[in-house]
């Protein structure tokens, strides 16, 4: 990241998450309510596991905010866990007696082998720990910040579920979407029937031990037109937003726009005609593009469209019934290790990409409009729109 830029640490079931954000802005209003709404919304989602049951997460601010406003400096955060109190001694800083028992049998299609042999370690658990989704709580708290100065953009980001296992939406339902009735479903679905359907689908892989992935699709409208650029390979926008999105645990796959479907088009069929802008001067501008197929974005650039992003999300690899593996201390064949887990990640994991995308704008923003303080960065802004109009 560029102006925006944060860090994080911790372990899943370690005493809590950490989290250092670089790059805000000064005078921009801001509270740990805020935060925590967003936390809560990642919590919930059908298909999670009996750990959000436990975990009530809340962000405390430790720096960086003074009596409501950040202050420029860098802002630190401090999520607990609160299922610590159970690993003290597994996870223990300090030296421990009595021998933690070790974890020698990954399972497939998780960091466990991968990362027990490049780190030279004897057992797991450290790669079950930091791998874990558990960390992706610290993002969401980061991305609620990227999402509060946004909205001094004007810019507004949402996610819907459009497939679990097999049930998915049809393309040409995805416009127009109830975003009331996606935020009240429990798969995050603006169809309410097949939210039925996708929740059945859920039960029954849980009753066979087994688990499910999907599709969703993460939206940010308001986007003006002008962040990122072609200009070098590592400025792209639409390269930052596929990395960004990528970085989340189990996701398997990331399109913008039309994405794969473009493939198949020829160039007439493929691309967004521009048009005179008759209807509506949003952003002051004359023109406007009769479709969306690229997904907001058009060379590594924002073209004043909703920036659309699609992503694929694998089964999680934490299976009740394991998958055959190996001890890889004697080397025999043995069954994965179970770790207590979800069944159905989907939702929470939309909800875990609007915050990425968050970060990405923000970070494009600052990057396109500077400034130390709010009135400052808005000042330059305005004055890009009235130069652009």
């Amino acid at each position: 990241m560029g102006e925006f830029r944060f860090l994080t640490g911790g372990e899943s079931h370690g005493k809590g998450l950490v989290a250092i954000v670089e790059g805000m802005l000064a005078d921009l209003p801001l509270e740990a309510k805020y935060i925590n709404k967003e936390l809560k919304r990642r919590q919930q989602g059908y298909g999670r596991g009996p750990r959000m049951k436990i975990e009530d997460d809340e962000a405390e601010i430790l720096a960086g905010v003074r009596h409501g406003f950040t202050t420029g400096s860098p802002i630190a955060l401090f999520i607990a866990n609160r299922d610590w109190q159970n690993w003290q001694e597994q996870l223990s800083v300090s030296p421990v007696e009595k021998e933690v028992e070790p974890v020698t049998c990954p399972r497939p299609g998780h960091a466990d082998l991968a990362g027990v042999t490049k780190y030279g370690l004897k057992d797991i658990r450290p790669i079950i720990e930091r791998a874990s989704a558990r960390e992706t709580a610290a993002r969401v708290a980061v991305g609620a910040m990227a999402r509060r100065l946004l909205e001094e953009f004007g810019v507004v980001i949402s996610s819907h579920t459009t497939a679990i296992g097999q049930h998915h939406q049809e393309q040409d339902k995805t416009s127009n979407i109830d975003w009331q009735q996606v935020e009240a479903s429990p798969v995050r679905c603006a169809d309410a029937n097949l939210e039925k359907e996708m929740m059945a689908a859920i039960d029954e892989a849980e009753d066979n031990g087994d688990t499910l992935g999907g599709v969703f699709e993460v939206i940010a409208t308001g986007v003006l037109i002008g962040l990122g650029s072609h200009v070098s390979w590592d400025r792209r926008l639409d390269g930052k937003i596929a990395q960004a999105i990528m970085s989340i645990n189990a996701v398997k796959g990331v399109e913008i726009g039309a994405g794969f479907a473009l493939a198949g088009l020829r160039g007439s069929q493929a691309h967004d005609v521009i048009e005179p802008n008759y209807r509506s001067k949003a952003q002051g501008l004359p023109w406007r593009h009769a479709t969306n197929r690229a997904g907001g974005i058009e060379a590594g650039i924002s073209n004043g469209e909703d920036i659309i992003v699609r992503v694929a999300v694998k089964p999680i690899a934490t299976l009740v019934n394991p998958l055959s593996s190996i001890n890889f201390r004697s080397g025999e064949k043995a069954k994965a290790h179970y770790e207590r887990s979800d069944i159905c990640v989907v939702p929470a994991a939309g909800v875990i990409a609007e915050a990425m995308l968050a970060i990405v704008l923000a970070d494009a923003c600052l990057d396109k409009f500077g400034g130390d303080n709010l009135k400052e960065t808005l000042a330059n802004y305005r004055n890009y729109l009235n130069n652009i109009s």
